[in-house]
């Protein structure tokens, strides 16, 4: 048989029998339209731009002299015996999308020409030179309504797919027409993926789905780090195609749906706060709409977040939730990702304190695998702590302090002491003793209170340090926002990614955020109270630790207090405790036999922080270039003076005592 090209592009084709048929048509009536342009514009070579005010006015014109050329001229006339030739039977052939998209849509013969007139230029790279000539627009290469009118017998047939809520479109078989622009001459294009899909694309593997009389939407919800595609694939079986968060644009999702449409499959899209996968509602205030809302698919939402679907303008019919693994499934998980390359103790620790989902736990395993060797305790620890991520709103914190570097009454050290005990001890409580269904796994909550340089930053480090924890200082200006409902959104965000792994959360001037709960004036305090409410509802669903410092206990509501499992009070160091600090806080390497310790320490009633600000300033003033590494009293007494102007604290030449005329020259003015 001969062959019979479908495009200008001579090896061109297409497995589907009517997508043949209808891209030859379009293929043969540009030809018989440029013959006749060759006729009407020049005697030879190819048709010429002419004016296009006068092109209009020659269709009437020439009608008459159109017809007949079509009749009697010999290529005109060959052409048009081709272009008469009946459609195939779609069963004469392996039927593929663009039968099936006639099939479904009921298209009658125009609409299935425009469609074939849209597809040829997304796959034939040399037609868009034959179309500019036919519109009679050099720089125009791409189809519209009005080639599709110059092309077709009955012009008025055309006006059926003139509606932008068409099939065609409504389908996303054709992008949807830039607003306000012209619907005769606006460009018609077809997404470069639903064109593969027509061209390319065989006979649907699960015809059912495609049956839909409507789009059915399911949600699948799950702990973050869960994987949501087998969950999904069950709820949209057999086959499910998945759009990359990433890419989960309007445009390529658009594009996405209408190929799951096509092949007969459902469509699995991740679904986030930030609403990639949606647009917003023009018709439902701050709602959010999926797009193609006519196409009869299956679509799946995974999300981690349950209540971002309340704001979709369109509910789901179904939502699936998948729990979080359980401790014995997350030891399995890690046993399996490091098979005889750690302990068992050290895996079932990890496996209790990092409560991240399998396929987080995987992908660690992989990254120790490239080790080479079996990974050390430390090393896995190591590992499952950076696969913690707060972003922006938190800070990162490596200990520098041990808890033997506290200096505290005794009183104090010993709570410190017992919130380490009862924090290596939780797991077990929740697993071995029966807590967990009580306590729904709940950590620890504990309150730092004390004046500022008591040492409650200090403590926090050391805490972390002792429990081999991660320790994160929460960015209070990131986490408020003076927008309502954006700070229980941070906060949600910020407990939800902390939540994975027995993390501590550090923050610091707490008093700032979680103050006095305000008697309801107006519309502010009422949101600032819901905060509050809010905070302190996550606070006992935290499963870490979370410690709140402040300066102002005072400050602090009642009901707050309640809810703390620890309230640890950091005074100022009496002269015993500071003798211990002046003492610890001299650098190894610094030559320090000049300094009466004994009367610092009983002379400047001074906390810890401030104690090390000095000592550090008396060495940036010592050091001099070739200047040993020794600190004198002198320089010692003029940084203490220093930090008394800086903290506006009133001090007298009697407190320097021998050492006032040290100083006397030097005093603030």
């Amino acid at each position: 048989m001969k062959h019979e090209p479908i495009a200008f592009t001579p090896t061109l084709t297409v497995t589907d029998p009517l997508a043949r048929y209808w891209l030859r048509q379009v293929t043969l009536r540009l030809r018989r339209e440029l013959c006749w342009l060759w006729r009407e514009r020049t005697a030879q070579g190819l048709p010429e731009p002419g004016d296009a005010v006068l092109a209009s006015l020659d269709l009437t014109r020439f009608v008459d002299d159109k017809a007949a050329f079509f009749k009697k001229d010999v290529t005109a006339a060959h052409l048009s015996g081709l272009i008469a030739q009946a459609a195939p039977d779609a069963a004469s052939g392996a039927a593929g999308p663009f039968s099936f998209v006639m099939s479904a849509l009921s298209l009658q013969a125009v609409e299935s020409f425009v469609l074939a007139l849209v597809l040829l230029p997304a796959i034939d790279s040399a037609v868009g030179p034959v179309m500019a000539a036919v519109l009679n627009e050099a720089g125009s290469a791409e189809p519209n309504l009005a080639l599709a009118q110059r092309l077709w017998d009955k012009p008025e047939a055309v006006l059926a797919c003139f509606d932008a809520s068409h099939a065609l479109f409504s389908h996303g078989l054709i992008a949807p027409i830039a607003p306000g622009a012209s619907s005769w001459s606006a460009p018609l294009r077809m997404p470069p993926r639903v064109a593969r899909e027509l061209a390319l694309g065989t006979a649907q593997v699960a015809p059912a789905p495609a049956q839909l009389s409507q789009r059915r939407l399911i949600a699948v919800v799950g702990a973050s780090g869960a994987s949501l595609t087998e969950l999904a694939a069950r709820a949209a079986a057999p086959v499910v195609l998945r759009v990359a968060p990433e890419r989960a644009t309007p445009e390529v999702l658009r594009a996405q749906m209408t190929v799951a449409w096509l092949r007969g499959q459902g469509l699995y899209l991740p679904f986030d706060d930030a609403g990639v996968a949606a647009e917003e509602g023009t018709d439902h205030g701050d709602r959010l709409r999926l797009p193609l809302p006519a196409l009869p698919i299956t679509l799946v939402l995974g999300t981690h977040e349950r209540a971002i679907l309340h704001r979709l303008a369109e509910p789901p019919v179904r939502i699936l939730e998948a729990p979080p693994a359980s401790s014995a499934q997350r030891l399995a998980a890690w046993q399996q990702a490091l098979p005889g390359s750690a302990s068992d103790l050290a895996l079932a620790e990890v496996a209790q304190r990092w409560r991240c989902e399998t396929p987080v736990i995987a992908r660690v395993g992989g990254e120790l695998a490239r080790l080479g060797r079996p990974p050390r305790s430390e090393e896995l620890f190591a590992a499952a702590r950076q696969a913690l991520n707060l972003g922006a709103l938190a800070q990162a914190v490596t200990p520098r302090f041990t808890l033997a570097e506290l200096m505290l009454p005794p009183a104090q050290a010993q709570q410190v002491d017992e919130l380490v005990t009862a924090m290596h001890n939780l797991g077990r409580v929740h697993q071995d003793w029966g807590t967990a269904k009580a306590w729904n796994e709940g950590g620890l909550a504990a309150l730092f209170a004390g004046p500022p340089g008591t040492g409650k930053t200090m403590a926090a480090e050391a805490i972390a340090n002792e429990l081999h924890l991660p320790l994160f200082r929460i960015d209070l200006s990131q986490v408020v926002n003076k927008y309502i409902g954006e700070t229980e959104k941070n906060l949600k965000r910020l407990f939800d990614a902390a939540d994975v792994a027995d993390a501590i959360l550090f923050f610091d001037e707490a008093d700032s955020l979680f103050g006095k709960r305000s008697e309801v004036k107006d519309a502010h305090d009422r949101y600032a109270n819901l905060e509050v409410s809010y905070l302190l509802e996550r606070m006992e669903r935290f499963k870490g630790l979370a410690i709140l410092a402040t300066n102002r206990r005072k400050d602090l509501d009642e009901a707050f207090l309640r809810r703390l499992r620890f309230v640890i009070e950091f005074p100022l160091p009496g002269t015993a405790e500071r003798l211990r600090i002046w003492r610890s806080v001299i650098p190894a390497e610094v030559d320090a036999g000049e300094l009466d310790f004994d009367f610092l320490a009983q002379r400047f009633p001074l906390a810890g922080g401030h104690v090390r600000a000095i000592v550090f300033h008396a060495c940036l003033q010592s050091a001099q270039l070739g200047a040993q590494r020794r600190l004198t009293m002198q320089a010692v007494v003029l940084a203490v003076q220093r930090e008394y102007d800086k903290l506006e604290r009133a001090s007298s030449l009697d407190q320097f005592g021998k050492y006032a005329p040290l100083i006397a020259t030097r005093r603030k003015p």
